[in-house]
């Protein structure tokens, strides 16, 4: 493997790393010098089915290129499963120092046609399977900072443009990812006593999930060009939130897409009126509507026709 080190000696678990960007985020941080646990179930891109393979051959990947890995082929949305990814880490390389939660699939429907079970198993595979491994790896570290051996731990969460601005015929997908931002910002603030730092990224990047519902944006260029929507452009950020030169930087949300890296400044308060008093409702209106022509214009729903 050949790279700069910023990762060696560190041992970093990525979630749903049988394809796409977790593959890519996989071989690079053990192209960085990490040992890497590579975590996928082996579903189809709406959950269906499952197969060890996907992980397998990344690890054997990572291990044909001179790295150091293991497949990890169970559930993460389960205790048991979540609780075995920490243990494939401790048991095969002695430590943990980095979670990245990245498993998802899609069941795309407009609201009026989705149904229940598409909006829980959206909601359980992204949500929940950040939380479980998250919860995991918390405790882990928390015993250990608790024994005297702070941890200089890091977890990088994967949400969405859609969990920023929603998008159309996505519900399910945009509130489980909208969902991972307000997490990481619970984590961020409960496990820094711990020595555990959050983040999380929105990535744009050609997919599974991608390839086909944003066909457009996420073709591949001509020969020779760059290839702007290539997952691999994603990882150099997720390596280096991963390794100890993050110091200092948690409780933030990154857009990566091509060769552009934003800083996402989130909910802050804008025009405010305040009587201190009660409102009638027509005054209500006519405030927040003076309020409104004060404010910014938001984006645009992605999608939105």
């Amino acid at each position: 493997m050949t790279g700069t080190g910023i990762c060696t000696g560190r041992v970093a678990v990525v979630t749903g790393a049988g394809r796409g960007l977790g593959r890519a985020h996989a071989l690079a941080l053990a192209a960085e010098g990490a040992a890497v646990v590579v975590n996928d179930l082996g579903v189809a891109a709406d959950g269906a089915g499952a197969s060890p393979g996907p992980a397998q051959q990344v690890a054997d990947e990572i291990r044909a290129r001179g790295g150091r890995a293991v497949a990890h082929t169970g559930d993460i949305t389960t205790t048991d499963g979540a609780a075995s990814l920490v243990a494939a880490a401790l048991d095969t390389f002695g430590r943990l120092d980095a979670l990245v939660n990245n498993a998802g699939f899609l069941r795309d429907r407009m609201l009026v046609n989705l149904d229940e079970d598409d909006w829980d198993a959206v909601i359980r595979v992204h949500l929940k399977g950040h939380f479980l491994p998250l919860r995991h790896a918390a405790a882990h570290w928390r015993a250990e900072a608790k024994a005297g051996r702070t941890p200089d731990a890091r977890i990088v969460n994967t949400s969405s443009g859609a969990g920023l601005l929603g998008s159309v015929g996505q519900g399910n997908y945009a509130a489980a990812k909208a969902g991972i931002l307000g997490l990481t910002l619970v984590a961020a603030a409960e496990l820094a006593r711990y020595g555990v730092q959050i983040n999380a990224l929105a990535p744009a990047a050609r997919t599974r999930m991608t390839e086909r519902t944003f066909a457009g944006t996420m073709a591949k260029p001509a020969a020779g060009e760059f290839d702007a929507m290539a997952p691999e452009n994603v990882s150099p950020l997720v390596v280096w939130l991963s390794s100890a030169d993050s110091a200092g930087v948690t409780g933030r949300v990154f857009e990566a897409e091509a060769g552009r890296i934003t800083v996402m400044e989130g909910w802050r308060p804008g025009p405010t009126a305040d009587r201190k008093s009660r409102w009638t409702p027509a005054e209500a209106g006519r405030a927040a509507r003076d309020l409104l022509a004060a404010a910014g214009t938001p984006q645009p729903v992605y999608g939105a026709r």
